[in-house]
C-alpha cells in the first residue's frame, strides 16, 4: 500500500493511503467480476482515481475448484494519478485454494491475504493441486493472512430467506464485498440500490444478497475492536470539474464511432458476429436504437462485414467488429472495401495467440495483420486505442478519415482496454466540429471513380439517385470510366493512386507529440495501445529520479505521423515496448532504418510498471 501515514497501535485508528491495489479471485461461479465491478462503482462514487483489470479464465466453464477456472478482478485506486491496474496487489481476496495457487505469486511481499478458510477442504485442496494445506504449513509466512470462514458466516446471514445451499453460497461474494467496503470506507447504499434493481423480480434473492453485504460490513466493525482488521482512508483525487462516469474501452469506442456517425450525418449500421472480447460492442450499440443505429448479428464473420460494406454502398456508415481470428476471415471482404473505395469502420479487439489462442487474455499481435495482412497492394488506415477512455476520440477520428477519404479504417484495441474501467469526463458534444458527408449529385460526366484532386477520394453517390446509376466491385476499374479493366497500365495507375490516397492522409493528421518528457534526449520509450499506462508511470518515476527519458505513444499506426522519423532520431536510444514479438518495432525499423531496442512481452498479461522501469535503467546504464 502506498503512502501509509498512521500509527499501527490503535485499533480505532484509520490508516491514510495514497493508493492501494486490491485483487479479488475465486472460481468462475464465485462472482468475482461482479464483486470487483461493484467495488469499482462504490470507489468511483467516493472520488478516487482508478483503473481496473478483469482477468477472465480462458476456459468457458472449467471444472469447479480447478486452477483453469480461476477468475480475478484487480483494481488500483487512490488520491494520486492512476493509469494502470497496478503491478502487485496489496490485498488479495481469495475464495478457494485454486485462486490462492494462481494468484499468490502476484501479491507483494508482506501483502494482506483475506481468505475463506471454509473453502480449504481436502477435496478443494486436491483439485487445486496442493499436496499440503497452505494454511497449516509456513508457505504463507511472508504475508499478513486474515483467515475467516466466509462460507459459514454467509450461510448464517442468509438462512432466514429460505435459500438452498447452492444459492446461499452464491452470496459469498456480497459478504466479501461488504467487508472490503468497510475496510476502505466505501458506501453500501449504491450497491444495495443496484441489488434491489437487479433482482426486482426476485426480492428474496435481493434481500439475501443485501443481508450478506451487511453481514460482511458488520464483521469488519467487530474485527476492528480486536485489531484483527484495520480501516483505510484514501482522499479524493483532484479531477478537473465536470461530470464523470466509469467507462471501459468497448463502451468508449462504441460511443465514439456513434458520435462520429452523428458528426458525419450518417446512419450507423453494424454487422457483427460474436467473438471474445469484441462482442460487447454489438451489445452496446444494439441498445442505442434511439440514435438510429441498426445492428445485426450475422451467421458468420464474412456475412457480417459484407453486410456492413453493403450499408456503406447504400449511403450509410458501415461498421464491423471482431477479434484476430474473425479479422482473418474478413480479410477478402476488407480487400473488397479497399477496391470499391467505400468508408468502413473495422474494429479489432486483439486477444492472445494465433487461431483460438487465449480468448480472454490480452495481446497486441495483430499489427502486421492490420497494416499488411491482405492480398494485393491494399493499404488502409490503422488507428490504435491507448486506454479505456481514449476510444471516444479515436472513434470520431476513424469516422472522419473514413468518410473524407473513402477508405476502410481499422481500429486496434485489445482485451485489456476492452474490459478495464477508468473514470471518464463526459465531453460536451457541442465542442466537436461536424464533418457532414456530401453525396455526389451531378449527373454530367459522372462515373463512380471521379476523384477529389486534393484528397484523391472518389465521389460517393447513393444508389438509386436519378442519373447516377453505377456499379462497383472487386475487379479492377478503369481510372477514367469506372468500367472493368484488365489493362496493365491502368492497374498500375489505380494501385498507385490508392496508395497515394492513404499516404496523403498523413498530411491531415496531427504531428506526433511527446506524451511525457522532451523532444530529443538520451532515451525514448515508444509504445502503442494499452502499453500507455505502464510506460507513462515508468517514465514519470524515472524522470522524477532525474533520468533523461521520454515517452512517445502512437495513435496513428498507418500512415505514420509525418514528423515521427525526425522525432525518434532526435533520441540517442529508442525502446519499443509492445505485447507481441516485435511488430511495431519491425514497422519502425523498416520505414526509418532505426536502431531500436525491443521490449517484448507475450504472456497474455499487460506490462508491469517495473518491467518498463528496469528496461529504462538498463538502457541508460543505471540501476533500477
Amino acid at each position: 500500500m502506498s503512502g501509509q501515514t498512521s500509527q499501527e497501535t490503535n485499533c480505532n485508528e484509520v490508516t491514510s493511503l495514497d493508493s492501494v491495489v486490491v485483487r479479488f479471485a475465486g472460481d468462475s461461479g464465485d462472482g468475482m467480476q461482479l464483486t470487483g465491478s461493484q467495488f469499482s462503482v462504490a470507489t468511483a462514487l467516493e472520488g478516487s482515481d482508478l483503473s481496473t483489470f478483469p482477468d477472465f479464465p480462458a476456459e468457458i466453464r472449467a471444472p469447479v475448484g480447478t486452477t483453469f477456472g480461476v477468475s480475478a478482478f484487480q483494481i488500483n485506486f487512490g488520491s494520486v494519478e492512476v493509469s494502470t491496474a497496478g503491478d502487485e496487489p496489496d490485498v488479495l481476496v481469495i475464495m478457494n485454494p485454486a485462486a490462492l495457487k494462481v494468484n499468490l505469486g502476484n501479491l507483494r511481499n508482506g501483502g494482506m491475504i483475506i481468505l475463506d478458510e471454509g473453502a480449504f477442504s481436502a477435496k478443494n485442496l486436491k483439485k487445486a493441486g496442493y499436496e499440503s494445506n497452505p494454511l497449516e504449513d509456513d508457505s504463507l509466512s511472508h504475508y499478513d493472512v486474515k483467515r475467516m470462514d466466509i462460507t459459514k458466516m454467509t450461510v448464517e446471514a442468509v438462512k432466514e430467506y429460505g435459500l438452498g445451499n447452492k444459492d446461499s453460497l452464491r452470496c459469498k461474494n456480497m459478504w466479501t464485498l461488504g467487508l472490503l467496503l468497510w475496510m476502505f470506507g466505501r458506501k453500501r447504499q449504491p450497491i444495495i440500490d443496484g441489488l434491489e434493481q437487479k433482482f426486482a423480480k426476485k426480492p428474496d434473492i435481493a434481500q439475501a444478497n443485501i443481508a450478506a453485504l451487511n453481514a460482511g460490513h458488520a464483521f469488519g466493525e467487530t474485527a476492528e475492536m480486536s485489531c484483527n482488521l484495520r480501516r483505510y482512508h484514501i482522499d479524493k483525487y483532484k479531477e478537473e470539474p465536470g461530470t464523470y462516469r466509469t467507462v471501459n474501452g468497448n463502451q468508449s469506442l462504441s460511443w465514439g464511432i456513434l458520435a462520429g456517425s452523428q458528426l458525419a450525418d450518417l446512419q450507423l449500421i453494424l454487422g457483427s458476429y460474436p467473438i471474445t472480447p469484441a462482442s460487447p460492442l454489438l451489445h452496446t450499440l444494439a441498445g442505442l436504437k434511439e440514435f438510429g443505429v441498426i445492428t445485426f448479428q450475422a451467421e458468420d464473420e464474412i456475412a457480417a462485414i459484407c453486410g456492413a460494406i453493403g450499408a456503406s454502398f447504400a449511403g450509410c456508415l458501415g461498421m464491423t467488429t471482431s477479434s484476430g481470428p474473425g479479422i482473418a476471415l474478413k480479410t477478402e471482404a476488407i480487400g473488397l472495401a479497399i477496391s470499391t473505395e467505400l468508408p468502413l469502420i473495422i474494429v479489432d479487439i486483439q486477444r492472445a495467440g494465433p487461431s483460438t489462442g487465449l480468448p480472454t487474455k490480452t495481446e497486441q499481435s495483430d499489427l502486421y495483420q492490420a497494416v499488411w495482412g491482405r492480398n494485393g497492394d491494399a493499404p488502409i488506415v490503422v488507428l490504435s486505442v491507448s486506454n479505456s477512455t481514449d476510444g471516444f476520440e479515436v472513434g470520431i477520428e476513424a469516422v472522419r478519415i473514413a468518410t473524407k477519404y473513402m477508405t476502410p479504417v481499422m481500429i486496434l484495441s485489445d482485451g485489456y482496454i476492452a474490459t478495464a474501467s477508468e473514470p471518464w469526463k463526459i465531453p460536451d458534444f457541442n465542442d466537436y466540429e461536424p464533418f457532414p458527408v456530401k453525396f455526389h449529385k451531378e449527373t454530367e460526366g459522372f462515373q463512380p471513380f471521379l476523384r477529389d484532386p486534393e484528397t484523391l477520394a472518389r465521389v460517393w453517390a447513393k444508389p438509386g439517385t436519378p442519373g447516377l446509376m453505377h456499379r462497383i466491385g472487386g475487379i479492377e476499374k478503369d481510372y477514367n470510366s469506372g468500367h472493368i479493366s484488365y489493362d496493365a497500365d491502368n492497374h498500375q495507375k489505380m494501385t498507385d493512386v490508392r496508395k497515394a490516397k492513404i499516404d496523403n492522409i498523413a498530411n491531415d493528421m496531427p504531428l506526433q507529440e511527446v506524451s511525457q518528457g522532451t523532444e530529443g534526449g538520451k532515451l525514448a520509450v515508444v509504445g502503442w495501445g494499452s502499453t500507455y499506462g505502464a510506460i507513462h508511470q515508468a517514465v514519470k518515476r524515472a524522470r522524477k529520479d532525474g533520468q533523461d527519458v521520454s515517452h512517445v505513444h502512437l495513435r496513428h499506426i498507418w500512415p505514420l505521423p509525418r514528423n515521427l522519423e525526425d522525432l525518434l532520431k532526435s533520441y540517442d536510444k529508442v525502446i519499443v515496448a509492445e505485447m507481441n514479438a516485435g511488430q511495431l518495432n519491425t514497422l519502425l525499423r523498416s520505414q526509418y532504418l532505426l536502431d531500436t531496442h525491443l521490449l517484448s512481452k507475450v504472456s497474455g498479461q499487460p506490462f508491469k510498471i517495473s518491467e518498463i522501469t528496469e528496461a529504462i535503467a538498463e538502457n541508460l546504464g543505471e540501476s533500477a
